[in-house]
């Protein structure tokens, strides 16, 4: 069942490279944030020049580490990981229900720490959306974005419906995410961070597709926006097999083409209006992109710095 559901994680919801991205103990600091315990990592804070960004690192779906682009960065590039509430070294907190109130225990982090803005969010997958909210809610103190393969929270029910009747499959993308979250939050062979943090963003997700999301303002133009996409990704016999055990009825080939030019147009549309942006198609990547070549993903993250002027 372990496997299964590690193929079911890597494929449809993108929550991770699970195998080498999941949730690691931090074995670092840790904070007292909103009552409860909560661990990070900082990299380079002492080399940081007041008004200078600082990268800040949202994970995927239970967790994970972005410790193979740390390296690549220069070493004034001052960054700091977290663990959300319930995973690693972090202690839960059941009063953290929502998307919104995730971004703002992080908020609050950064600022029992101290850490100023300006604030360049580096997110991948579902921390993707997360970092979007962030800037919707503290677009003041956000100079950068950095989207990894993320997830797409602006997939609408129609489109996702169109999709999967096109692509001639039996279940769509936002049944897929809802199918990986139960299995996630359920599932006895994953970490207990990965359970808290999957039964969190299910029941964010109760009232419909990322809810919160629906009716966020446009990004600050000046807010630099690079998106990384990974599509036409290889088929494979796990695939395959995957397919035929849960009865899922998916069109691959078919099936991720038309949500693979979703994702596209969407995450186009979001950054069209703002300065030093870019978007990024990695053909035939995984998922797990900052993995597969973290020599590209550290320069683009760079570049997303260096684009920032201070006034």
């Amino acid at each position: 069942m372990k496997d299964l559901v590690n193929t079911i994680f890597l494929l449809f919801l993108c929550t991770a490279f699970t195998k080498v991205v999941s949730a690691q103990p931090n074995h670092g600091p840790t904070v007292i944030v909103g009552g409860k315990k909560m661990a990070y990592k900082t990299i380079n804070l002492a080399n940081r020049k007041a008004g200078e960004p600082i990268l800040v690192f949202e994970a995927g779906l239970g967790g994970g580490s972005f410790d193979p682009i740390l390296p690549l960065l220069p070493s004034h590039i001052a960054s700091i990981q977290y663990e959300r509430n319930g995973i690693g070294e972090s202690e839960p907190d059941s009063s953290i229900l929502t998307d919104s109130q995730v971004v703002e225990r992080l908020h609050s982090l950064l600022h029992t720490l101290a850490i100023q803005p300006p604030y360049l969010l580096v997110g991948h997958s579902i921390g993707g959306p997360y970092i979007r909210l962030f800037a919707a809610r503290y677009p003041d103190e956000v100079c950068g974005l950095v989207f990894s393969d993320p997830t797409d929270f602006m997939l609408s029910a129609q489109e996702d419906e169109r999709a999967k009747i096109v692509s001639k499959s039996k279940t769509s993308y936002q049944q897929i995410s809802k199918i990986i979250m139960e299995q996630m939050s359920k599932n006895e062979s994953s970490s207990p961070g990965a359970h808290i943090d999957a039964a969190r963003a299910l029941r964010s997700n109760l009232k419909g597709y990322f809810p919160e999301y629906r009716t966020l303002p446009p990004l600050r133009k000046e807010i630099a926006a690079t998106v990384i996409i990974s599509f036409n990704k290889n088929i494979e016999l796990p695939d395959e097999e995957l397919d035929r055990k849960l009865n899922l009825g998916i069109n691959f080939k078919a099936w991720w083409k038309e949500y693979d030019q979703l994702r596209i147009q969407h995450y186009a549309g979001l950054i069209k209006d703002n300065d030093n942006s870019m978007l990024v198609l990695l053909p035939k990547y995984s998922h797990g992109i900052y993995y597969q070549n973290p020599q590209l993903i550290a320069k683009l993250i760079q570049d997303n710095y260096n684009s920032y002027k201070k006034e």
